[in-house]
């Protein structure tokens, strides 16, 4: 299969000046561009993309994900490397990045659309489609400048998704606006995912990465740490940059000395009830003692996070070698359906993540009652 992005070994550095002359006069006495320090955003960075896929970017802030969506848009160019997209993009990247705030939302609209190839024609006949997704009919004849964040969203928006783009490129930006407008944005995302188109999020939540995408790709400090399925990648986004406690630049991570090895089912599925206690056992190993916490996760079959338990309540203390640990919930507090379990240990600060398995197990929760949902709800009503 032929890929539709490929970057390849792209680099970007940014000059960051502490002391910048002011005057003729400072550039004489002082010759030079005043002292700076160079910033290397994106270091040697490379992968490709199919055709249909969709793809998160994962990182700390600063890790060098809106300069890696930039580079691929063509707002920076980078200082090595090159980038190959096959069709046509659509991004939408920070806030009103494209529009001119002197114009109307009317005048951006065609803006936009010609700097993405398209004639007066080509707009003429998608507009109404944009003004009608973005819900600004009322204000499209207003200067952008008078917009508040959530009606920069929604139009830039409307634009990127009505294109017709073959790529979609979108960053933290779905983040800012109401509920409601997020929802009928990711339902865009989704039809654009069965229609076979190719995406690429960057998101800082690595749920609905999780849920979102086939793949992701996590950054540290410009560089590549992880590139594979989404579940693990976002493993190894939470064991790398969890907390404060990671190492620092040049510094190898510490040995892994705890592994989960299984936990107590042969088929892979759990059977339980709903509001009736949950136990399990996980089979551990450890190349020393470790001191820390047990945390699990709860995912539906479609990623959407159910349960995580506090990082910190679960205290365990494990002697070198091979063991097992019980693990048990006094009532499991869900109605029918399959939940994906996920385990793990985290350190004694709950900064940073020793073990983890991704989707271990499938919890199969069986509800005597009628109710429908995730969580069954007991109110009590009382009459006046």
């Amino acid at each position: 299969m032929t890929a539709v992005v490929e970057v390849d070994q792209i680099s970007k550095r940014f000059r960051l000046y502490h002391e910048r002359h002011r005057s003729i006069k400072d550039r004489i006495i002082h010759p030079g561009g005043g002292t700076y320090t160079d910033l290397q955003a994106l270091d040697e960075v490379s992968f490709a993309i199919d055709s249909g896929q969709t793809v998160g970017i994962l990182g700390r802030n600063g890790s060098g994900k809106s300069t890696l969506l930039k580079c691929i848009c063509g707002v920076l160019k980078p200082n090595s490397g090159q980038i190959l997209v096959r069709g046509t993009l659509a991004g939408l990247l920070e806030l009103g990045a494209g529009f001119q705030p002197e114009l109307s939302g009317r005048d951006n609209v065609y803006l936009s659309g010609s700097m993405l190839g398209f004639s007066r024609k080509d707009v003429d006949r998608m507009f109404d489609t944009i003004v009608d997704f973005s819900e600004l009919e009322g204000f499209i004849d207003t200067q952008v400048k008078f917009y508040s964040s959530g009606m920069y969203v929604r139009l830039a928006f409307a634009v990127a998704v009505n294109v017709d783009p073959d790529v979609l490129v979108v960053d933290e930006v779905l983040a800012v606006g109401d509920e409601r407008f997020q929802a009928k944005c990711m339902d865009r995302i989704r039809q654009f995912q069965l229609e076979g188109r190719t995406i690429m999020l960057v998101s800082h939540n690595a749920d609905q990465v999780r849920s979102l995408c086939d793949r992701a790709i996590v950054l540290d400090r410009g560089r590549m740490i992880a590139d594979g399925p989404s579940g693990d990648s976002v493993r190894i986004f939470r064991e790398a940059l969890m907390g404060e406690g990671r190492p620092s630049e040049g510094e190898a991570p510490p040995a892994v000395s705890v592994m989960i090895e299984s936990v107590s089912t042969a088929t892979g599925r759990f059977s339980a009830r709903t509001n009736e206690p949950f136990n399990f056992e996980v089979a551990l190993s450890a190349t020393e003692p470790f001191e820390g916490y047990f945390v699990l996760e709860l995912h539906t079959h479609d990623g959407t996070l159910v349960a995580r338990t506090d990082p910190t309540g679960s205290p365990v203390s494990l002697s070198a070698g091979s063991q097992r640990l019980g693990v048990g919930l006094p009532e499991l507090p869900l109605l029918d359906g399959d939940y994906e379990l996920s385990v793990g240990l985290v350190s004694a600060f709950g900064h940073s993540v020793a073990a983890w398995r991704e989707q271990v197990a499938t919890v199969e929760v069986a509800y005597d009652g009628r109710a429908s949902g995730l969580v069954p709800l007991a109110p009590n009503v009382t009459m006046y």
